[in-house]
């Protein structure tokens, strides 16, 4: 996800607070714990919290008056997003927002009561952190990263590239959930398109610095 989405999702996600509907209605201080993904020190940071704060105050929310802020780091290490959840939450905050898998996890796992909005997930229902899409259940919702059905237009776009293709490998992280769902849609949809799809893991593919070239079976060539 770029970075002018991610701005729009966690503008976005403010509005699905349930806390929205009172803020005129007195001063009485909300708050809000943040987890995030990337590390303070980020280029992105700045720009994130920025945009965060006045969507807030887009809404009534307005820093340091009705609503204060608690944000942590983790930086895609897992142990730390384990150990910020709880920082969070022992700040009895109203509502969690917070970015990444890992993040979101560590935050379920700790929390059944407090609401919590996700984003920059890839695939929550695979990672165990909603039930399904329609209905994520608990006391969790959020955003996912792109719908997978957008993997499978890939094999839609090699085609008209190439119509007469008939073989495709593709490179995916057979170790992430979100790499195994991926490659799920493309072997489906590659069946109704009549194309041999074969998967060649990112471990594979760095042995060499173009490996479809290197492989009779695969003319044409997608990256998960």
């Amino acid at each position: 996800m770029r970075r002018r989405d991610f701005i729009k999702v966690i503008v976005g996600s403010a509005t699905a607070w349930p806390l929205v509907a009172r803020a005129q209605q007195g001063e009485h201080m909300r708050r809000i714990g943040v987890l995030m993904n990337i590390g303070a020190d980020d280029p992105e940071a700045p720009a994130l919290v920025g945009a965060f704060s006045q969507g807030l105050g887009e809404l009534g929310w307005i820093i340091g008056r009705n609503v204060r802020i608690d944000y942590r780091w983790y930086q895609g290490n897992a142990e730390a997003a384990r150990a910020y959840a709880a920082e969070l939450l022992a700040l009895t905050p109203d509502i969690i927002l917070v970015s990444g898998t890992q993040g979101a996890i560590a935050v379920k796992q700790l929390t059944r009561t407090v609401p919590i909005v996700f984003a920059r997930v890839a695939d929550p229902v695979g990672s165990g952190i909603v039930d399904s899409i329609a209905r994520p259940g608990g006391n969790i919702t959020g955003f996912m990263v792109y719908d997978f059905s957008f993997s499978g237009k890939l094999l839609d776009l090699l085609k008209e590239i190439a119509p007469h293709l008939t073989r495709v490998a593709v490179f995916r992280d057979d170790t992430s959930a979100a790499g195994i769902a991926n490659f799920g849609v493309i072997q489906a949809m590659a069946t109704s398109a009549g194309l041999q799809v074969t998967p060649s893991t990112f471990a594979t593919a760095t042995k060499s610095p173009a490996p479809w070239k290197l492989s009779p079976i695969a003319p044409m060539a997608v990256r998960l």
